[in-house]
């Protein structure tokens, strides 16, 4: 059921729009059993539908609450929707009926919203949190030395990246961009802004996943490299003007300090002779201009792996179907577009790696991204907390968390 106004970027990511949706039709067989037809095969579809954010919702409450299903959610998981208070946090309370006999061990659940990373450390230590996220580097050591507390540590499974808006000249000049990623220092933004807890990207997805080319070379940080290359593309005394370079206002396991990192990377791009302007809006208005492509010429973001296919990184976040979506960059290559979408049509991950690979190499080519790195998040909770393992997707059930 769809209602007026909806808008969902991730189905269209996934499974396509309107006029090209991979899903023709769905069918309840029986009680236990319901049945899709394809349009065409999807090679990652199993995966896609497993993901939590298409879980299977209940019928009723769709009908029921129509458009506040959204506010107040039905599924099947160890918890029940109880209150959402915007910006602020979300209560969970144990589901009785839950199909896993005996659990989930706590009878309530409440998910907290505290923007600020040190102010979440804080909290924890006064007591006020059980478990946070989104830990600053510089705190690792002092956590891991507190008795009262325990660190530990989500699978590195994501891509913080800077990106361009090709939409807008001069970034539309893949001579122009590869120029930039030449300015960009990356081992020293891992080193400075990471605490070691990262590994320099070189390609869009990271190197844990199945079909990452390995082969490929990233450009080094190189001035006189850059230099020549705006030089070549008829920028001898750089680019004219003043770009517009949006700046993460909130961290993000893999970007930690947005602000401090772009800063960093103004002053390279400075040195090249490219002058910008760092942008910060609050978050709901940054999502809401990098996905329309009017304001930005460059912006960061980042993306955390869904479902351990490479599909949810490339063609998610960079094949043309999805520019004005997860496609923030707005690049439109016909030649990786076609290796994506064959990719997606095959049944076998040999063939299927063949096309990641090449694709991979094109993207580099055209770089319509710099890949900062794939980071290794850092957790905190009390030194009573137990059963709680982190994901690699970042997507936990909570069931079997108790304090010791």
């Amino acid at each position: 059921m769809k209602f007026q106004g909806d808008s969902f970027d991730y189905y269209t990511s996934q499974f396509g729009g309107e006029k090209d949706d991979i899903i023709k039709e769905i069918k309840a067989v029986d009680a236990q059993t319901v049945q899709f037809t394809l349009n065409k095969p999807q090679a990652p579809f199993l995966q896609n539908i497993a993901m939590p954010c298409f879980g299977i919702g209940s019928p009723k409450a769709i009908q029921d609450k129509k458009e506040k299903f959204k506010s107040e959610p039905v599924g099947t998981g160890a918890f029940v929707f109880k209150e959402w208070k915007r910006n602020e946090s979300i209560t969970l309370e144990k589901n009785p009926n839950y199909w896993k006999q005996g659990l989930p061990k706590l009878n309530k659940l409440i998910i907290r919203s505290i923007p600020d990373n040190s102010a979440r450390l804080t909290a924890l230590k006064n007591g006020e949190l059980d478990l946070i996220e989104g830990v600053n580097p510089d705190d690792v050591k002092n956590i891991e030395a507190d008795k009262n507390l325990k660190k530990l540590v989500r699978p590195p499974f994501n891509v913080g990246y800077v990106g361009f808006n090709l939409k807008h000249k001069p970034f539309d000049d893949a001579k122009v961009r590869v120029a930039l990623s030449y300015a960009v220092n990356k081992k020293a933004l891992v080193q400075a802004f990471y605490g070691g807890n990262a590994d320099v990207a070189v390609n869009p997805m990271p190197k844990s996943l199945w079909g990452h080319n390995n082969d490929i070379k990233d450009y080094d940080y190189d001035l006189d490299k850059a230099k020549k290359l705006l030089a070549e593309a008829g920028y001898p005394n750089g680019l004219p003007g003043e770009y517009t370079f949006y700046a993460m206002p909130v961290p993000r396991p893999y970007m930690p300090d947005g602000k401090k990192v772009a800063e960093a990377i103004q002053q390279d791009f400075a040195k090249i002779g490219v002058k910008t302007k760092i942008v910060s809006p609050e978050w709901a208005t940054y999502l809401d201009d990098t996905k329309k492509g009017e304001k930005d010429d460059i912006y960061m973001l980042g993306w955390n792996g869904d479902n351990g296919d490479p599909d949810n990184f490339l063609y998610a976040l960079l094949d043309k179907t999805n520019a004005g979506g997860n496609n923030k960059s707005f690049y439109l290559s016909e030649d990786v577009h076609k290796l994506l979408a064959e990719a997606q049509s095959m049944n076998d991950q040999a063939k299927r790696i063949d096309n990641y690979m090449k694709a991979q190499v094109l993207i580099k080519a055209d770089a319509p991204w710099v890949p900062i790195a794939h980071s290794t998040p850092i957790l905190a909770g009390k030194a009573t907390i137990d059963g709680y393992v982190p994901s690699p997707t970042g997507s936990e059930s909570y069931e079997t968390v108790v304090f010791k």
